[in-house]
Order: C-alpha cells, then sequence, then structure tokens
C-alpha cells in the first residue's frame, strides 16, 4: 500500500458553488502529504518515509502489486458504510475497529470527513487477501480493485542530477557515493530537505520536489508493475453500500471462526476500575511541588521519591510531562499507572509540547523538525527502552486513567467526541488549574527532570513567573577543562553539552534568563552519586512493592552497563534522582555544597555548541551550583524512603491486580 500514479486527490477542492474566497489546496494533486504540498504535491506519506528503500524494493526483481492512491481514493468511508458498521459489531474485534473508526470521524479536524477518510489499510489487505486466494489467475485478479500493469519507478532526488548542495546523505561528503551509486544518475539530484525547503518551492504555482513519487514511464530504470486503480462497485445494486469491499469487510470482521476470546471486562470475571485517592483531611501539607519529567528512566525512580516523602514535607500538586526527550509522548500512560499503583489518581499529569522551542513548523505546527530529538538513540535507553521502562512496564498495575483522543469544543475542537471529560489536559492549562488552588500568598517549588519546554512556554505564556517560589534543574554540565566532557554521545561534535539542556537550547536560554531562583543539579555532581552496587545493595533489604520496581530496574541497567557497550551511559539515568533528594532530603546529612555562578547557556541553532554552559561574569545570571553532596548518605536516604512502609503502594503490581479482578469485590 502507497505511492500514486495516476491519482488526483479528491481532498482540499473547493465545492462546486463555493464562494470566491475558496482556495484549493492538494486538490487534484498525485500525492496525499497534507503538511507538505507546497512543496511536494507528488509523494504518498508511506513512499516518501523512506524514498530510496522503496526504489531498492520495486528494483529489487521481486513480482510487486501496487495498491496505491488511484485505488484506495476511490474508497472512502461513507456515511452509509459508516452506519452499517454501526449496527455490525458482533465480535470484540468488530467493536474495537468500530470504536476506533468512530474516533477518527469525531476528531477530524473539519466537517468533510465522509469525502476525505479513506479505507487505505484495509483495502489493501482485502485485495492482497482476494489476489492470493485466486492465485494462478491472470493479471491480479480479484473481488476488490481493478488492476493494471504499468512501468514506473520511484524518484529519490530532483533534478538536476550530480549536483552537491549538501543534501543528498548518499553523495555529499563522500569520496565514493553510498551502494556504489552513478555520482551523475538518478538518485543523485537534490534530496528535500523539511517541509519548508526553498528549493521546492515554485511561486504562485505547485511545490516542484517529487522525493517519494511513483511516477510512471518508459524508460530504463522503470519497471513493471500491477497497480490497483480502482475499488470495484458493489454488484449488490440494492445494497446502500457502494463498494464491494465494504459488505465483505464488514462480514469477515463479524463471522466466529477466529474472532477474539476476550476484552479485558470478560477476561475478568470481576474486574473494576478504581480510582486511589488519599485522604489529606487532617494533615497539614508541605511546601507545594510540580514535577516536569520527560518520563526518562531516572524521572520514574524520582517520581517514586517524591511520591513516598512525607506529605507534610513536600505536597507533589502535579506532573508535567516532556515529549522532547528519551520517550515518545505515549508513556505518559506509565505516568498514569506509576501513580495508580501508589494510591495517587488525584495528581493531574500535563501533556507537553512533542516539539522543542522553535522546532515546530509555522504553518502547521503538529508537525516540525527533529534538530535536537534525533540525538535520543532508538534503544540503547533511548524510546523503545524509556517507552517500556525497559520491558518492565507492564508490571505496573493498569490505570483507570489512560491517555485519550477525546477532545472538547471547550478546548478549540471542532467538536465534543463521546466523553470529552476524559480529554488529555495540556501542560499549560495543568500549570493554570493548579495556580487558581494555591492559597494566597503560597508560592510553587519546580523540580525539572527533562528538556526545559514546558518551564519555559509558561514564561513566555503566563504572566505567573511571581507565583514560583524556587526551579532545580537537573541538568547542563559545567567543564572544568577539555577532558570533562558532557554526555551527548550521540552528536560527537558537541563535546560539553547535557542531554536535558541540549535538547531544547531555546527553553534552556528563557528559564536561565528569566531572573528565577535557580538552582542547578549538573551532570558533573549527578556522575559523583551514580554507583548502581550501592543502591542495589541498600533496596535489598526493602520489602515495599516501589522498593522492588526500582531494585528490578537498576538491576536491569547495571546488568546492561556491563554487558553491552551501547548501554554505557546507563549510570546517567540513576543521576537524575539527585534533584528531587537535595529538595525534600535531610540536608544535615546530605551535606551539601553550594556555589552561586553567572552562567548563560548557547542556543544558536549550531548543533556542535548548542545546550552548553558557559560562565560569564558579564552576561550570565547567577545560579545557584550543586557542587557536592555526600554520596552514602545519598544512597541510604533514597533507599531508607523507598523502604519506609508509609505513604507504600496501595496495589504492588500488575499480578496483584489480576488476583483482584478475578476475585469477588467481598472477598478481596
Amino acid at each position: 500500500m502507497g505511492g500514486g500514479v495516476r491519482s488526483n486527490n479528491p481532498t482540499g477542492c473547493c465545492p462546486k458553488h463555493g464562494t470566491p474566497h475558496c482556495h484549493p489546496r492538494q486538490c487534484g494533486d498525485p500525492g496525499n502529504l497534507f503538511t507538505d504540498y507546497n512543496t511536494n504535491p507528488y509523494a504518498e506519506f508511506n513512499i516518501f518515509g523512506d524514498p530510496f528503500a522503496a526504489y531498492q524494493v520495486f528494483h529489487s526483481g521481486i513480482p510487486v502489486t501496487l495498491v496505491s492512491l488511484d485505488a484506495t481514493n476511490t474508497i472512502p468511508i461513507t456515511e452509509e458504510f459508516f452506519k452499517a458498521f454501526e449496527q455490525s459489531q458482533w465480535t470484540y474485534e468488530a467493536q474495537y475497529c468500530f470504536k476506533s473508526l468512530k474516533m477518527a470521524r469525531d476528531t477530524w479536524f473539519d466537517d468533510r470527513f465522509y469525502t476525505s477518510y479513506f479505507m487505505w489499510d484495509s483495502f489493501t489487505s482485502g485485495v492482497a487477501v482476494s489476489i492470493m486466494r485466486n492465485y494462478g489467475k491472470n493479471n491480479g485478479e480479484n473481488e476488490f480493485a481493478e488492476m493494471e500493469y504499468m512501468n514506473i519507478s520511484v524518484v529519490t532526488s530532483n533534478e538536476p542530477y550530480g549536483i552537491c548542495d549538501g543534501s543528498n546523505p548518499l553523495f555529499d561528503g563522500l569520496h565514493f557515493p553510498k551502494f556504489k551509486l552513478n555520482k551523475s544518475g538518478l538518485h543523485s539530484g537534490h534530496v528535500q530537505m523539511g517541509l519548508r525547503d526553498p528549493f521546492c518551492f515554485v511561486e504562485n504555482g505547485k511545490g516542484k520536489c517529487k522525493d517519494g513519487y511513483t511516477e510512471e514511464g518508459t524508460g530504463p530504470d522503470s519497471v513493471r508493475v500491477l497497480v490497483a486503480t480502482k475499488a470495484k462497485p458493489n454488484h449488490d445494486l440494492t445494497s446502500k453500500l457502494n463498494r464491494e469491499f465494504f459488505t465483505n469487510f464488514l462480514d469477515v470482521l463479524n463471522r466466529p471462526e477466529n474472532t477474539a476470546r476476550f476484552n479485558l471486562t470478560t477476561e475478568f470475571p470481576h474486574f473494576r476500575q478504581a480510582f486511589y485517592e488519599p485522604d489529606f483531611k487532617n494533615r497539614t501539607l508541605g511546601k507545594p511541588v510540580v514535577f516536569d519529567m520527560d518520563m526518562s528512566a531516572g524521572d520514574f525512580m524520582a517520581l517514586f521519591y517524591l511520591l513516598k516523602v512525607p506529605v507534610e514535607l513536600l505536597n507533589l500538586k502535579a506532573i508535567l510531562v516532556s515529549p522532547t526527550g528519551w520517550p515518545n509522548a505515549a508513556a505518559i500512560d506509565i505516568v498514569y499507572d506509576l501513580l495508580h499503583m501508589m494510591g495517587r489518581d488525584d495528581i493531574p499529569v500535563g501533556l507537553g509540547d512533542v516539539f522543542a522551542m522553535s522546532q515546530s513548523d509555522q504553518i502547521f505546527h503538529l508537525v516540525g523538525d527533529c534538530k535536537y530529538a534525533k540525538a535520543i538513540p532508538h534503544g540503547s535507553g533511548g524510546f523503545l527502552d524509556s517507552d517500556t521502562i525497559y520491558g518492565l512496564a507492564r508490571d505496573l498495575p493498569r490505570s483507570p486513567r489512560r491517555y485519550t483522543a477525546e477532545n472538547s469544543v471547550k478546548f478549540g475542537a471542532p467538536r465534543d467526541t463521546d466523553q470529552p471529560e476524559l480529554r488529555q489536559p495540556l501542560a499549560l492549562e495543568i500549570w493554570i488549574s493548579i495556580l487558581k488552588t494555591m492559597d494566597p500568598g503560597s508560592k510553587i517549588n519546580i523540580l525539572t527532570n527533562g528538556p526545559l519546554t514546558s518551564l519555559a512556554k509558561i514564561i513566555t505564556r503566563t504572566n505567573s513567573t511571581s507565583f514560583i517560589q524556587n526551579v532545580y534543574i537537573v541538568g547542563g554540565h559545567i567543564s572544568r577543562s577539555s577532558l570533562d566532557e558532557g554526555n551527548v554521545f550521540t552528536i560527537p561534535s558537541n563535546k560539553y553539552a547535557e542531554f536535558n539542556l541540549f535538547l531544547d537550547p531555546i527553553a534552556a536560554k528563557t528559564v536561565f534568563k528569566s531572573g528565577l531562583n535557580i538552582t542547578l543539579i549538573p551532570l558533573g555532581t549527578q556522575r559523583a552519586v551514580s554507583r548502581f552496587v550501592e543502591t542495589i545493595k541498600r533496596l535489598q533489604l526493602t520489602r515495599t512493592p516501589e522498593a522492588r520496581f526500582v531494585k528490578s530496574l537498576l538491576s536491569r541497567l547495571y546488568t546492561l552497563k556491563q554487558a553491552h557497550h551501547r548501554y554505557r551511559h546507563t549510570d546517567i539515568f540513576f543521576g537524575e534522582i539527585l534533584g528531587a533528594i537535595l529538595m525534600a532530603g535531610d540536608q544535615r546529612k546530605l551535606k551539601p555544597t553550594m556555589q552561586e555562578m553567572p552562567i548563560k547557556v548557547i542556543a544558536e541553532g549550531t548543533e556542535a555548541i548548542d545546550g552548553q554552559i558557559l560562565i560569564d561574569e558579564k552576561h550570565g545570571k547567577l545560579v545557584q551550583i550543586l557542587k557536592n553532596i555526600d554520596p552514602m548518605a545519598y544512597y541510604d536516604q533514597f533507599a531508607d524512603r523507598l523502604g519506609d512502609e508509609k505513604q507504600s503502594a496501595v496495589l504492588g503490581s500488575y499480578d496483584e491486580q489480576r488476583k483482584m479482578w478475578n476475585t469477588p469485590p467481598n472477598r478481596t
């Protein structure tokens, strides 16, 4: 599934009797890049995602059948199909699929869902299965699509060929092109660089870049491909469903053969959702704290610690999550699960911006650049590792709170979904709501354990810095010598930056120039308290569920660090707990040493220096720097706090939750 050969995009068109002010967008384009049609109106998303890989597949000699936009554009979800689907949900999988489709419709950005949402993947599956069932028949004969052989190729670069403009990674800066490519061949031209590549713009016209275009041709570079060109009409003329595949789709999805065995409520005979909220009515709450985390492994350990600190000392008011760091935004569900485990379903969680400051597109802000986020490795601690807490996330009990796509007109959506109250709040919304609950004269302390994107947005978008008492920032590196390097190990040219500041240097610069009372816990101090063995040894003496979980996580990090060179850096996550302990630990035992220094953060758009900290007596802002702390006291306080039976988990694990769901309520 993918590509578009002779296709004409039916979306973004003006109504036949529309107003003269209507300007067509991607109407009639061969492609469907709705975020990028001004520069590339030819490509389809799947092929555009990796044009050279697509070229290799098409030219591999393997027979290829392409279900392209030519065909999928002719099978939009109709209102009649939607209604028929709504009335045909006899299996769990049918119910799940309809729920997904309904959410797509209810959150669609305009009122043209039924003319602009197509059966892309499912239609391709139907065509593929039908062709395989009819194997041996000519020309890919099948029940659902008309087929035609075409000679096509995949465009991987743009004319003129043989240029060296810094855009083509297969050629630029190399003595010999990759894959033994011809220096003046089809792959040697300009490669589109970003959504607003000036090379691709044509003033008052369509964009000229064709990267990812499955272009029809007769030259020697074209290959013969079987292409689905049109969805077949329903042979039953009395049916309200106008496509043959619609009928088959509903029939197959609702067949009892090979159907799902259960859903969550039938898998567990006594499934029930419980919200755990503590009763603090007769307790005097301590200093209010907001925790801004990027959901790395270290952040989850820090969150456990904050939840264990007596509420008389520290009152965790809210959590802000920044998806500009190590995991994807979907890891917010792990935050909900951890809070559920600890009996704190009352703590609100706000989702921060996906892009670092000035990285989102100026025209279409839902897309943007990954200039800094690309430094996060896939694996080696990043993304998949952090998204699952190294495979341990499934050990946590499942919270009734989840991320949902539910939305509300109140917050700018075109319509309310079925349950707008379940909409995921944004970080800024949570911040504003917290301010409304504060007692007169009281102020908030903020602990940041990731990029400073959310805090910078609070500073620039709200007039609320006067409500902030102190900011504790875990991050940054103050280099003492040329050998004292930072930890951005994936960007060799940047030797002295630390990840949290590098991932959003403009945000970091904004925060440090804000005039807030800032305490910096730099990388050097974190490294001094990053001995896995010391903490694991202490946690072995504890018995609380949270201590067991953290011990399992630390043991896994330590094992990976010992076994694989790609995980040699995992001790950086353990150092991230330091901010929480400095904020809420016993200062007499920790014996912290502080130093005031004038610093500034580099944010010039240059990868090799962005995120670095300079000591600047003239222009720097004074910041309290944590220089030293007693390591043994640090390990002791962390382990002792997690092992304390007070404010411990109310639901120890997913296994414990499963047992509860298998037991009648009056027996638990």
